[in-house]
This record gives structure tokens, C-alpha cells and sequence, in this order.
């Protein structure tokens, strides 16, 4: 497997909520991650995949809820998040994709 494949199994999808956009405005990206990726393994894929410098990456997850799927109570998947802050002068556009 190619190493640019790799980065695509770290970074599933950006994420765009308000708390996002509000994180973007200081420069900081949100990124939905595999359960299983450690900071240096994001770090690497988002400064290949978007050429950019990054600064610091900070995880979170967040756990599933417990919901009803048509009358059966089900639970939704895990989610790691990253906030993948970038150097001065480096911004990662990811509207463009929309």
C-alpha cells in the first residue's frame, strides 16, 4: 500500500460544525480520525496530503450514543476527533470540497 493511501486511512473526513469554524478563526483544523491513529501518525498525513506545516495536534472522543433505530434501542460508532493547529501563514480551505 502506497504511503499516501496510509494518510487517507488516518484522515477520514473534515469535520465542519460551529466549534470547528470558531477553531478554524485560530487557525486550527477539525478532522475526524481513525480510532487507532497517535499524533505523530496525523501530524505526518495532514503536512502530506495538504502541504502545510502543522503546529500541534490535539485528540479527543468522543463515545456513542445510545439511540433508537426504528423501535431497537442501537448505538452509534465511536469518533476520534483531531484539532490539527497550523503554523503562522499555512490555512488548509476544506469548504472547497463541498
Amino acid at each position: 500500500m502506497s504511503a499516501k493511501a496510509e494518510h487517507y486511512d488516518v484522515i477520514r473526513k473534515p469535520i465542519i460544525t460551529e466549534k470547528a469554524t470558531m477553531a478554524s478563526e485560530n487557525g486550527a483544523v477539525v478532522f475526524e480520525v481513525a480510532m487507532d491513529a497517535a499524533k505523530p501518525q496525523i501530524k505526518d498525513a495532514v503536512e502530506q496530503l495538504f502541504g502545510v506545516k502543522v503546529k500541534a495536534v490535539n485528540t479527543s472522543i468522543t463515545k456513542g450514543k445510545v439511540k433508537r433505530f426504528r423501535g431497537q434501542p442501537g448505538r452509534r460508532r465511536d469518533v476520534k476527533k483531531a484539532y490539527v493547529t497550523l503554523e503562522e501563514g499555512n490555512t488548509i480551505d476544506v469548504t472547497t470540497g463541498l
